[in-house]
C-alpha cells in the first residue's frame, strides 16, 4: 500500500489516544450497563412489579417541613389511600390534603402534596411528595403508616437515585455530581457539583467518544478499501491531525493536578516551621477559635491538628505541625516525624519564620525568597537527610513572616507584601492575616 509507512504509525497513535480515552467514556458506558445490570439484579420486586419505596428526603431533625417521597408503580394508589380522595391532584400542582393511617383511619396530619406522574419525574417512575410538618412524632407516623402498606417498602440510601439512574434520567457521571451537591460545603464545591450534575462532563466525554470512532471508522474505511474505493487521499491526513487534536485535550485533562479531587475532599495545607514561630496561633487566628494550645515554652505542639475551613469559596483543611528541629524526646521526635509527613502530603505547605530573624528584610523580594527556600531546603535535609525532598516542582510553598510587630517601626516591608509566595504577618496583633488568606485563596 502506498501508505503503509505513513498509517501504521497513525493507527497507533488512533489505538493509543482511544485507550487513553476510554478511561472516561468507554469505563463510564461500561460502568453504566453494568451497574444498571446489578442494580435491577438487587432490586425487589412485588407481585412482579419493582416495589414502591418510601423515604424522608429532606433533613432528620426538627424542622418546619419535612419533605417524603414515594416512587414506584403503586404510588398512585398509596397517594390515595393516605388523603382518602379518589381523584389525584393535577401534576406538578401542590395542593393541601389532610394525611390519615390508611390501616386504622386516624389523622396523622395535615399538609401538601404533589403528584409527579412517569417518566416525567426524578426516578422516571410514579413519584408522589409529602410535604408534612416536621416534628419527630409526625414524620415516624406518617412513615410508620407508609410502611404498612403492601408492596410499600423503606427506602435504601441513595435507591431514588439509583431508580433514575436506571431509568436513564441520570448517567454515573451526573449521579456522581449529585452527591457532590448534597455533600458541597462551599461555594466553589457547590458549582463544580452543578457543572458535573448538568451533564457537562457526560457531553465532553461523549464528544470525545464521537470524534475517535470517527476517526476509526475512517482508518478502517482506508484499510478495507484504500484501493478499489474512491477514498480520498488526504483521509489519513485529516484523521492524524484530529488525533493530534484529541490526544493533546485528552493529557490536558489529565494534567489538571487533581484540581477536581482537591475541590472535592479540600486543599491540604501543612504550616510548618521551627519550634514557636507561632504556627499554633497562626492555625487560630485562621480558625478563628483557639484550636491549638499557643504557649511560648518550645514543642508544645506534639501531635497534627487538623481544622477545615472555608476560604475564598473553596474547602481547606489546615494542619498545624510540631516544630521541625532535631530532638532526642521520642515523642517529639514522632511529632515532627508526623510533620514531615504533613509536608509529603500536602497541596500547599506554609512554611513559617520569625521575621525578626531575618537579616535585610527591606531587600529585593526575589532575594528573600531564595533565602527562604534555602532555609526551607535546609530544615528538611537536616531532619530527613533527603536532598532530593524539595526539589519536587510540584510543591508549592508559601513563606509567612510572623512576629512582625517585634520589628523596628520604619521597616519597609512593601516588597515583601507585594511577593505573592511571602506573606508579613503578626498573630499578635492581627496584622497581614487578611492578606494572606487572599494569597491563599488565590492559590487554589
Amino acid at each position: 500500500m502506498a501508505n503503509a509507512k505513513l498509517f501504521l504509525p497513525l493507527f497507533g497513535r488512533v489505538i493509543k489516544t482511544f485507550e487513553k480515552q476510554t478511561r472516561f467514556t468507554s469505563t463510564i458506558l461500561q460502568s453504566n450497563r453494568l451497574y444498571s445490570k446489578m442494580s435491577s439484579e438487587n432490586e425487589v420486586y412485588y407481585g412482579g412489579e419493582r416495589s414502591t419505596i418510601y423515604a424522608l428526603s429532606s433533613g432528620h431533625g426538627k424542622c418546619g417541613v419535612a419533605v417524603i417521597r414515594i416512587s414506584g408503580s403503586k404510588a398512585a394508589e398509596t397517594l390515595l389511600q393516605v388523603t382518602k380522595t379518589k381523584d389525584l391532584p393535577s401534576k406538578r400542582m401542590a395542593i393541601c390534603r389532610t394525611i390519615y393511617d390508611p390501616i386504622t383511619g386516624h389523622k396523622l396530619d395535615k399538609g401538601l402534596v404533589l403528584w409527579f406522574a412517569g417518566p416525567y419525574s426524578f426516578t422516571g417512575e410514579d413519584s408522589c411528595e409529602l410535604h408534612v410538618h416536621g416534628g419527630p412524632a409526625v414524620i415516624m407516623s406518617v412513615l410508620t403508616a407508609l410502611g404498612s402498606l403492601p408492596g410499600v417498602q423503606q427506602a435504601e440510601a441513595g435507591q431514588f437515585t439509583k431508580r433514575a439512574f436506571l431509568n436513564g434520567k441520570l448517567d454515573l457521571v451526573e449521579v456522581e455530581g449529585l452527591a457532590d451537591l448534597i455533600h458541597a460545603e462551599t461555594e466553589a464545591q457547590q458549582k463544580q457539583a452543578l457543572r458535573q450534575m448538568d451533564g457537562e462532563l457526560s457531553q465532553l466525554y461523549t464528544r470525545w467518544r464521537k470524534r475517535l470512532v470517527k476517526c476509526t471508522a475512517n482508518v478502517e474505511a482506508y484499510i478495507d478499501f484504500g484501493e478499489d474505493e474512491n477514498i480520498e487521499d488526504n483521509i489519513l491526513s485529516e484523521v492524524e491531525a484530529e488525533v493530534g487534536k484529541l490526544q493533546n485535550e485528552l493529557e490536558n485533562h489529565l494534567l489538571d493536578k487533581r484540581r477536581g479531587e482537591r475541590l472535592r475532599d479540600g486543599v491540604r495545607v501543612a504550616i510548618v516551621g521551627k519550634p514557636n514561630v507561632g504556627k499554633s496561633s497562626l492555625l487560630n487566628k485562621l480558625c478563628q477559635r483557639p484550636a491549638a494550645i499557643v504557649s511560648p515554652i518550645p514543642g508544645t505542639t506534639r501531635d497534627v491538628i487538623e481544622t477545615a475551613l472555608n476560604i475564598g469559596g473553596y474547602p481547606i483543611v489546615v494542619s498545624d505541625t510540631a516544630g521541625l528541629r532535631v530532638t532526642e524526646d521520642l515523642v517529639e521526635k514522632e511529632g515532627v516525624s508526623r510533620a514531615i509527613q504533613r509536608v509529603e502530603q500536602a497541596d500547599l505547605t506554609i512554611f513559617m519564620v520569625d521575621a525578626s530573624s531575618i537579616s535585610s528584610i527591606e531587600s529585593e523580594s526575589h532575594k528573600i525568597l531564595e533565602n527562604l527556600q534555602n532555609e526551607f531546603s535546609n530544615e528538611l535535609k537536616q531532619i530527613t537527610n533527603d536532598t532530593n525532598m524539595t526539589r519536587n516542582n510540584d510543591v508549592k510553598v508559601m513563606f509567612v513572616l510572623n512576629k512582625t510587630d517585634l520589628l523596628p517601626p520604619n521597616v519597609d516591608l512593601l516588597n515583601i507584601e507585594k511577593h505573592p509566595d511571602i506573606c508579613a504577618i503578626s498573630c499578635l496583633e492581627g496584622h497581614g492575616i487578611e492578606t494572606l488568606v487572599n494569597k491563599l485563596a488565590e492559590k487554589n
